[in-house]
């Protein structure tokens, strides 16, 4: 099918791009809501997982919580508080920066890309979660060698959790930007499981809910989507994706999945904020995010629209 146009980018009064994609709502029993586009078909979520992988790290013995455990969710701007921390974390389990197999990068924060001498494994986005894995892996006595092979005993242990959370059978099985496996399931999947996450009332699934919402900003980073829309929401749970992929679930049980066509980033958020005014959100906080400004000589000129959700 078609999916259909979710996001116009206006300049100047005229529609210069528009982005096409599908967007699901289950509600608290998990059933849909909403559903515009495909929503059954298996999608990619990318770092989306990260929650439902940090799930299965925990069943399966690792000892995060608080802050440990919103960076094993992560997917940080690589500013200097997350480094500090990564780094922590690898010293803490006798491991270093070069057992992670996540590749070298520079901060996503600009002003720390800038201050960067040369790309480094811990400021990649993902090294939080990698820090995560390799913990687990020797808390639960599996050797650290290989810990990113799906048939390594911790993917199995991830992969076992991400199912069970979603619902589903993982239809595929591929290789995501930071070189972990990436498992794909449909965008109804994606919602349910954060609808688990964000009722949960005990166990490894209440505690990434917790760490996430009360640490917004080592989730992501400062100005990122993530943390506005955590900081903004009271007990929202909210998690990005590269490719255009975006989940979060209110504490009520609600939950929204977004994935663009196009993989743009750029129309998430206003998606994001429509959904939850749909949903009887107060977004008055968040007017930065609903409309976008499309720039033209450096001045507003336009903005990202999104139709309003009915």
């Amino acid at each position: 099918m078609t999916n259909p146009v979710l996001a116009e980018v206006v300049r100047s009064g005229f529609v210069e791009s528009v982005h096409r994609g599908a967007l699901v709502i289950t509600g608290p029993e998990g059933a849909v809501r909403l559903a515009l586009g495909d929503v059954v078909s298996p999608v990619y979520p990318r770092s989306s997982n990260k929650p439902l992988q940090a799930v299965g790290m925990l069943q399966a013995g690792l000892d995060f919580t608080g802050e440990e455990l919103a960076l094993a969710c992560a997917s940080h701007s690589g500013e200097p508080g997350h480094v500090k921390r990564v780094l922590e974390l690898l010293t803490a389990a006798g491991l270093s920066e070069t057992d992670l197999a996540c590749p070298p990068d520079f901060p996503l924060h600009i002003p720390s890309m800038r201050d960067a001498a040369e790309p480094r494994r811990v400021m990649m986005n993902c090294s939080g979660k990698h820090t995560a894995m390799l913990t687990t892996c020797v808390r639960a006595g599996w050797p650290v060698s290989g810990y990113v092979s799906p048939d390594h005993p911790l993917q199995r242990a991830i992969a076992d959790a991400v199912s069970s959370l979603t619902g589903e059978p993982i239809a595929h099985t591929g290789v995501d930007g930071c070189g972990a496996p990436l498992f794909a399931f449909s965008l109804t999947g994606l919602a349910r499981a954060f609808g688990r996450i964000a009722t949960a009332d005990s166990g490894p699934v209440l505690e990434v809910a917790s760490a996430m919402r009360a640490h917004p900003w080592l989730v992501a980073g400062t100005g990122r989507e993530d943390t506005v829309l955590m900081s903004g929401v009271e007990g929202l749970v909210a998690k990005a994706g590269a490719e255009g992929v975006q989940a979060f679930a209110l504490p009520d049980g609600f939950a929204v999945a977004i994935k663009l066509d196009d993989g743009a980033k750029r129309a998430c958020a206003p998606l994001a904020v429509e959904a939850l005014r749909y949903l009887g959100v107060d977004v008055s906080g968040l007017s930065e995010l609903a409309h976008p400004e499309v720039l033209g000589g450096g001045r507003p000129v336009g903005e990202i629209r999104v139709p309003e959700l009915r």
